[in-house]
């Protein structure tokens, strides 16, 4: 039998690249492979869970995090994916609303049987009626979008506001359904709106008919799986993957956790080096990680990476200090509306506030700034690996122009990366 020795510190470095690694980022992709459904399901897979999320200033979130570590791809496979039968991935509340392997669904089953129990949108005129109504017109005339839903029922009054819009009744009644389970996605339409149906026909059989785990297994498979995603985490990254930090799942996580070491699955690790002022933590390394010697990929990543989407993991680990910028009021905003860090090896060594033009061919570097981690007089250097990264994204987007506008301390030189790249 072969023997692992468990390192019991780690340093900091070493705490990146295995990060990096675990989240399949510290390789780039093979160039002479065209990634395809078996690339993309495997991704999603080892992954867990991609965060879905409509803002299309450049692509739509969910699309990205395959782009960083596949390379350029058809965007169409998550589609395909999500919504042609069989199945391989399904939409679910779990990191927020997210696309998550259909073998994840039923551990999701916690926080559908809490929505149940307490019937989450009673207080606003979602009544018991319209979800009977919706679920058995839903059976006969499915798949229908909300809009649909609402024309058939002509239903008057509204559902009550939800970041920021107001669904019709039809349409509460269906999200309601849908965090019940009772009805599912079974994919998207043109204008990205949801379109449901009954849940047995977007689940495979094979997933609705196996035995469903109890509450707390559901969440312990949940924090298993977040501990491969990660590679090295706090307790506080463990639950914020599944967002078991709320309601139901907060007391079953803390359960969890030293099952999970008792079991062997993650194991205790001191990590040296962190932040003077990072809150004492105790961290976990998961049995499978591997700490890589070098992590070698350069890509740019969504706000919404799951490498990234936990903010103090992402300022203990990688010492960036991030806000996205769409939620802030614009004169607050320290580095653009749409801010894309730029991971380059097993650095985050400069963020680009980026906005696809689709009708005029431009991808816009809106602003670009240089980490602090990038040493005096590296930055020209930087900037050129940072070039060769947005060219690559500006074909994968299809336009036809690379434009870099004069905000930001690595604008400049930015700029000349960009020209000089041209010039060849």
């Amino acid at each position: 039998m072969r023997m692992v020795l468990v390192p019991e510190t780690i340093t900091l470095a070493q705490a990146r690249r295995i990060a990096i690694a675990a989240q399949r980022l510290a390789k780039p992709p093979r160039s002479e492979v065209t990634p395809g459904i078996r690339q993309a399901t495997a991704m999603v897979q080892h992954l867990g869970v991609v965060q879905i999320d409509s803002v299309n200033v450049l692509a739509r979130a969910h699309l990205m995090p395959l782009y960083s570590r596949l390379g350029p791809y058809d965007v169409g496979l998550l589609d395909r994916l999500a919504s042609q039968t069989p199945r391989r991935i399904t939409e679910a509340w779990a990191h927020e609303a997210s696309f998550v392997p259909v073998d994840t669904w039923p551990l999701l089953n916690y926080r559908r049987r809490a929505s149940r129990d307490h019937w989450l949108l009673r207080h606003d005129g979602t009544d018991a009626s319209t979800c009977e109504a919706v679920q058995a017109l839903l059976a006969e005339h499915g798949p229908l979008t909300g809009g649909q839903m609402h024309r058939i029922l002509d239903t008057e009054h509204p559902g009550g506001p939800y970041w920021g819009t107001r669904w019709t009744a039809a349409k509460a009644a269906l999200e309601v359904l849908f965090a019940q389970g009772s009805v599912c996605v079974a994919g998207r339409s043109a204008q990205f709106e949801r379109i449901y149906d009954v849940t047995e026909r977007v689940i495979p059989p094979s997933i609705l008919s196996a035995p469903i785990p109890d509450d707390a297994e559901c969440v312990r498979r949940l924090m298993a799986i977040a501990a491969r995603a990660h590679g090295v985490a706090t307790a506080r990254d463990l639950r914020d993957y599944f967002r078991l930090s709320r309601g139901a799942g907060s007391a079953l996580a803390r359960e969890a956790l030293p099952a999970l070491v008792e079991s062997g699955e993650i194991l205790p690790v001191t990590v040296r080096g962190l932040p003077a002022d990072a809150k004492p933590e105790q961290w976990f390394l998961h049995r499978d990680a591997v700490v890589p010697r070098t992590a070698t990929h350069r890509t740019l990543l969504s706000p919404f990476d799951p490498l990234i989407f936990e903010r103090t993991r992402l300022l203990q680990l990688f010492d960036m200090h991030y806000r996205i910028g769409i939620y802030t009021p614009a004169d607050q905003r320290t580095h653009g509306y749409y801010v894309l860090p730029f991971l380059d090896g097993d650095q985050l060594t400069a963020r680009v506030d980026l906005k696809a033009h689709r009708k005029a061919g431009v991808l816009s570097v809106e602003e670009a700034h240089v980490e602090r981690c990038v040493p005096p007089g590296e930055a020209p250097a930087a900037a050129e690996r940072l070039a060769r990264e947005l060219r690559r994204l500006q074909t994968w987007l299809g336009l036809e122009t690379l434009r870099v506008e004069p905000r930001g301390d690595l604008a400049e030189p930015l700029q000349q990366a960009v020209r000089k790249a041209a010039r060849r």
